[in-house]
């Protein structure tokens, strides 16, 4: 189980201190976090990495999932994808289905002897209605709410303004509509999990026999849930036109979140999309949950990819950044806050192919860009998107809502 005190020599001993100094006026009282998965996805993975280092800096920090039907799953997916613009309706069943889970959880969940709750995303939401509301409660939303559909939205917003606080990832999502106080956290990485840890080349030659990835051509991979809104398609449509002028594999890599009913179905897109190059070999596809791999093809592979079409924030880019891996990527949602472009990574639009092979061959005829950009992309996530800076938001958070409310 690592410590905090393990962060010690990649943030430094100011760092760490200060988080020892600001946890000490938080001693005694109790932080609940609630989410949908237990794992699968960026949100799990974050409180599996935030809770433990939260509870070792002396506070006392539960985690709560909440037990669901595959219904609601289907339902709050569709949910996900109106939040991030795509216009859906609900219907009176679907309502009640998405408050009957709540309701249901609460049942057996008694949490009012905790000083602060902390929900996450749309699935939990509904929770607040069914406690007497005897402490602060957080909303924290890993969504992109751009651009919501606008009657989803509003339906939301009558649960939301029982809160006292909102959380988003970047200025953009926060909404003048909303009569709660809202704050931007930007998400993280962990720099000590296995997924991040380093790995020296005779380990990444001896893994890649073992997951059976041939390393006679460039690897490019794109590493996300098999999700409509990461358009997975439309990295193949990219990587065709790169083959067009240079050779290379493609790797798409992605787990099946528990919350996310639709990635079988784009997974079958995707191998229909990918055939000619399935049967080429020069496209592998990917579906089981593994870090070390996860970490290998992102040090193996010569450039990373994500070519979201919406994107909360997009972890996945803040792995390759501090992994030194040069990254071309779609300029939506969180992913700006990382890449600054010709800078430490490359950006293009979400529906311009051409662009994305094009950068894509670039980096593939010329190592040393990818290099610089590799570097200059360290030392970003080094300087901002790091767990610790994130312990010390929850921190601050904690204290305002819990000691100076």
């Amino acid at each position: 189980m690592r410590k905090i005190s393990d962060y010690r020599y990649i943030v430094g001993d100011a760092v760490i201190g200060e988080l020892y100094q600001k946890a000490k006026s938080l001693y005694g009282k109790r932080i609940l976090h609630i989410n949908s998965t237990f794992i699968g996805g960026g949100v799990a993975e974050i409180l599996n990495n935030l809770i433990p280092l939260m509870n070792n800096l002396g506070l006392d920090v539960d985690w709560r999932v909440l037990h669901a039907s595959p219904d609601l799953y289907l339902l709050t997916k569709k949910m996900h994808n109106g939040l991030q613009g795509e216009s859906i309706s609900l219907s009176e069943r679907e309502k009640k289905l998405y408050i009957q889970a709540s309701e249901n959880f609460a049942v057996y969940a008694k949490i009012n002897d905790n000083d602060l709750v902390i929900v996450h995303d749309p699935q939990p939401l509904p929770l607040i209605d069914f406690y007497k509301k005897r402490q602060p409660w957080v909303w924290r939303c890993h969504i992109d709410l751009s651009h919501p559909d606008l009657k989803l939205w509003d339906y939301l917003k009558g649960m939301i303004i029982r809160y006292d606080l909102a959380i988003v990832s970047k200025q953009e999502y926060s909404k003048k509509d909303l009569a709660v106080r809202q704050r931007i956290i930007p998400p993280v990485i962990d720099p000590l999990i296995p997924k991040n840890m380093p790995l020296s080349g005779q380990q990444i030659v001896e893994y890649l026999k073992e997951f059976n990835i041939p390393r006679d051509k460039p690897l490019v991979t794109q590493i996300s849930r098999f999700d409509k809104w990461k358009d997975p398609m439309g990295v193949i449509e990219v990587i065709k036109k790169v083959k067009q002028k240079t050779d290379c594999r493609l790797v798409l890599c992605g787990s099946m979140a528990m919350d996310d009913p639709e990635g079988v179905e784009i997974y079958e897109l995707v191998k229909q999309a990918g055939k000619d190059l399935i049967k080429s070999g020069d496209l592998i596809l990917l579906t089981f949950e593994n870090t070390l791999l996860v970490n290998l093809l992102q040090r193996a592979s010569h450039v990373i990819v994500q070519k979201s079409i919406r994107e909360g924030f997009g972890l996945t880019v803040t792995e390759a950044m501090y992994k030194e891996k040069p990254v071309v990527a779609s300029n939506v949602g969180g992913i700006p806050l990382q890449i600054t472009d010709g800078v430490d990574g490359l950006l293009v639009e979400p529906k311009d192919y051409q662009g994305a092979a094009d950068r894509i061959i670039e980096l593939l005829s010329n190592p040393k860009l990818g290099q610089e950009l590799g570097q200059k992309a360290k030392e970003k996530v080094q300087e901002n998107f790091l767990i610790t800076r994130l312990l010390r938001d929850y921190l601050d958070i904690s204290y305002h809502e819990i000691i100076q409310r």
